[in-house]
């Protein structure tokens, strides 16, 4: 059968490569076109596409580049006409794939799933009139979505299991000799300050000021994120004791003793390693964005721990509550003590609820059999 992906970022890309090699397990005669990137090349098919030229974030970028926006938009429609695939599958990335499920919705008769749903529970709920409308199935990788589309909205949608949780798992079965990072001393604690310059600009400096009081029994260990060059760190760490490692993110979770994390997947994967963390994210002009956080985000949290778990196993310290007073503070109480083996009991709780089901093959599962 014939497969059309569409992703926008390199998230999407790996979920998706990870997604194309199920679907080719269980359909030998599988061919894919794809809006993607190079896990997805290294799967097979043709990349009409690279997300590169779609991945604008924020209002402004969006804007200076609408003309190219709309031109790739315009493309895929085309690309997708002309190809006349078994199936469209969008992944994540809903402003521009939402356009394109209403489209392919309107004009042809080729089925449109969605894999990865788009969080419409933290933002822009209105977006359910148009993926009840356009989208034939939506396959969910966060266990509390299938409460807010089915119970709220009336939405069938399927979870097919939690591809972080399953990597994870592959690595800690798999990894024999976790310390390829040359760390000698120990115990560690962990900063993953976020994966764009402007997140790391934002958080770091306040993390590393949190722990210089550690610096003597701990050895501090930074993750520098892909695509981040090392150079860009060094302002930040100088006459700081610090090591940074990159590409070794997991290696690095399952030496640490604690974390300071930024909100994101990382918050999840520190979960599924059972390192007790503190969830800090800087927020600009901090009263207002408590407000919006009160009176226009539609979730009590931010972070994929408490979200899935219902209720706050980590602190989140955003707006106001960001200082590094508090993240000193919140770090020391999960060093020992009370507040880490709670912490560590309603990881637990979390991982459970996860489940133990591989997404992309269930995903591929469920889209051949569901094309049959």
């Amino acid at each position: 059968m014939k497969y059309y992906l569409i992703v926008g970022e390199a998230s999407g890309d790996l979920h998706a490569s990870h997604l194309m090699q199920s679907l080719k397990n269980l359909d030998s005669n599988a061919q894919f076109r794809f809006f993607g990137g190079d896990l997805m090349t290294a799967v097979g098919g043709t990349c009409v596409r690279h997300y590169r030229d779609l991945a604008y974030m924020g209002f402004i970028p969006v804007l200076l580049h609408l003309p190219k926006i709309l031109r790739n938009m315009q493309m895929c429609k085309d690309d997708i006409v002309s190809w006349h695939p078994d199936c469209v599958i969008l992944v994540d990335y809903p402003g521009f794939n939402l356009k394109i499920a209403k489209f392919v919705k309107s004009k042809t008769n080729i089925p449109v799933f969605y894999y990865i749903s788009p969080k419409i529970w933290a933002w822009k709920e209105y977006r359910i009139k148009s993926i009840k409308r356009d989208v034939d199935e939506l396959f969910s990788i966060l266990p509390f979505e299938v409460d807010f589309f089915e119970g709220k909205h009336h939405y069938p949608i399927h979870y097919v299991g939690n591809p972080t949780a399953a990597e994870v798992r592959e690595f800690l079965n798999t990894s024999s000799n976790p310390n390829t990072l040359g760390i000698q001393k120990s115990p560690i604690i962990a900063l993953l300050a976020g994966s764009r310059q402007q997140e790391i600009k934002d958080n770091l400096p306040a993390m590393l000021e949190a722990v210089k009081p550690y610096e003597a029994d701990y050895q501090i260990v930074l993750a520098g994120a892909p695509g981040i060059e090392p150079n860009y760190y060094a302002p930040f760490i100088e006459g700081r004791k610090v090591q940074v490692v990159f590409n070794q993110t997991y290696a690095l979770l399952s030496l640490a003793h604690a974390a300071l994390v930024t909100s994101g997947t990382a918050t999840l994967e520190t979960c599924l390693f059972r390192v007790p963390q503190v969830v800090c994210y800087k927020l600009p002009l901090p009263k207002i964005a408590d407000f919006v956080r009160r009176h226009l985000i539609k979730v009590k949290y931010v972070s994929l721990v408490n979200l899935i778990a219902d209720r706050e196993v980590v602190t989140e310290l955003l707006g106001r509550t960001f200082t590094v007073d508090h993240i000193r503070c919140e770090l020391a109480k999960i060093l020992d003590g009370p507040a880490r083996t709670a912490m560590l009991e309603g990881y637990e709780e979390v991982s459970s609820r996860l489940g133990d089901q591989i997404a992309p093959d269930n995903a591929a599962s469920l889209i051949i059999k569901k094309l049959k």
